[in-house]
């Protein structure tokens, strides 16, 4: 069985550009809803590694401040 699934409403007006996308993915994708799945994972997994720890985040912040813009 797989994950449970919720329902996301988009614009159709996506919906159609996306139903474009996947037919013109050459099967990589099989529907719209892998085509989206896929997209928000690698939108929320670039984000989590551009993410930083609050010790560089300080370090940031004191060079700014060493360089007044801060």
């Amino acid at each position: 069985m797989g994950e449970e699934k919720v329902a996301v409403y988009i614009p159709k007006k996506l919906y159609e550009r996306i139903e474009k996308a996947v037919k013109e993915s050459g099967g990589e994708f099989k529907n719209v809803e892998e085509y989206v799945a896929f997209v928000l994972e690698e939108v929320l997994k670039e984000e989590e590694e551009t993410a930083f720890t609050p010790e560089e985040e300080e370090e940031i912040k004191r060079r700014l401040r060493a360089l007044g813009y801060l």
